[in-house]
């Protein structure tokens, strides 16, 4: 089945409507795509992409889900899984007691998961004993996507994955993104990384609160320009 997400005119203000984040912002993404936005910091991506979690609710405007409305019913069946710039996880607990919680209902089971599925390709096995306290930024990430999958979700979206993760994870994150997509699925990620933009089907610019597509050639330093 070829899936679709699309967005419609949402447009999100805070301090009351006196100051304009998101303005009109409309887009359609499609299975085995996977969709770039860029732009400065404080521009409005995490915010974009928490309203599509159903984190934030829009002003105005509506998510679609193949020509239906998305609602917060269809987020719970597990269409769409997100991963925040911020760390989701418990602390306290290790890798594995925070998998059993987001995987305890979940269609996927947890131990095939880790013995040759996602989990397994994220490298996850390797530190399943250790305390989110005491792992690294890309231990986090790379487990924060694994829970976010846990519902084996048709969308994923993701806020900046490799901001300040070694070359290791960035590639182990990328091979299996381009797995994920291979398999009909769709990305949505905020990026400043110049290979993740380059696993982008199509990039879009986020400025002044309105979104506009962006071919982007290879120029990074033209696209700094525009952002």
């Amino acid at each position: 089945m070829n899936n679709r997400l699309q967005a419609e005119c949402i447009q999100k203000s805070y301090r009351r409507g006196k100051h304009p984040v998101l303005q009109d912002i409309s887009f359609t993404a499609e299975s085995g795509q996977c969709i770039g936005i860029l732009g400065a910091n404080g521009c409005g991506k995490s915010t974009l992409l928490s309203i599509l979690a159903g984190v934030q609710l829009p002003d105005s405007g509506t998510l679609y889900w193949n020509g239906s409305p998305l609602g917060d019913l269809s987020r719970d069946q597990g269409i769409i899984g997100y991963v925040p710039q911020e760390n989701p996880l418990i602390e306290e607990l290790s890798a594995y007691d925070n998998l059993r919680l987001w995987y305890c209902d979940s269609t996927l089971d947890l131990d095939t998961a880790l013995r040759d599925g996602v989990l397994a390709m994220l490298g996850i096995p390797d530190f399943l004993k250790t305390r989110v306290s005491q792992m690294s930024g890309g231990m986090k990430k790379r487990l924060s996507i694994g829970c976010a999958l846990a519902k084996d979700p048709d969308v994923l979206l993701l806020d900046e994955p490799g901001a300040a993760l070694d070359l290791i994870c960035k590639e182990r994150i990328e091979v299996y993104l381009k797995h994920y997509k291979s398999k009909g699925n769709i990305i949505l990620l905020t990026t400043h990384e110049e290979r993740e933009i380059m696993l982008c089907d199509r990039v879009f610019i986020l400025k002044g609160g309105t979104l506009s597509p962006l071919e982007y050639d290879g120029n990074i330093h033209q696209l700094a320009s525009k952002i």
